[in-house]
């Protein structure tokens, strides 16, 4: 585990009816976990499907103008509080910003960003010179990683 910083898990993207009701973008499966978020700023009442992400009420919120200022909000816990991985699972937050080296030991870059466009998590590298290229988050194109550094195979890296 390196990341201290908090872990966000969803993002306020605007106001749900007129009682405090907040619409969440959410980065997890399991936000009913945590009933806490934002340094215990906030305590989650409630929480519901909605129909581009979840609805969501904290006890904290209780108007419609309120909700609405904490549009754009992370939702945050602490890393510590995640649940702790298996063998091969990673955080995205603890690979983003790990160095990046080839398995010839080459410098590369940093990871700069994790997307999912449907088959596996894809890792954005970006260079020194600003360039930046993706490799697949799978054993053939990345066969380490730990708290310091990830490793791309060298065939990868050249792209």
């Amino acid at each position: 585990m390196r990341a201290t910083a908090p872990v966000t898990l969803a993002v306020i993207i605007g106001a749900h009816g007129v009682t405090g009701e907040v619409r969440l973008k959410l980065f997890t499966d399991d936000l009913k976990r945590y009933k806490r978020f934002n340094d215990g700023a906030l305590t989650l009442t409630s929480l519901r499907d909605g129909s581009n992400g979840a609805i969501a009420r904290f006890a904290e919120v209780t108007d419609r103008n309120r909700a609405e200022a904490m549009r754009g909000t992370e939702i945050t816990v602490p890393r510590a509080d995640l649940p702790p991985l298996g063998e091969g699972e990673y955080y995205h937050a603890d690979l983003l910003g790990l160095a990046v080296i080839s398995t010839d030991g080459a410098a590369i870059g940093t990871v700069a960003t994790i997307d999912n466009f449907g088959a596996g998590d894809v890792i954005e590298i970006e260079r020194a010179d600003g360039t930046r290229f993706m490799v697949p988050m799978r054993a053939e194109a990345v066969p380490e990683w730990d708290d310091t550094r990830l490793v791309v195979a060298a065939a990868f890296a050249s792209a």
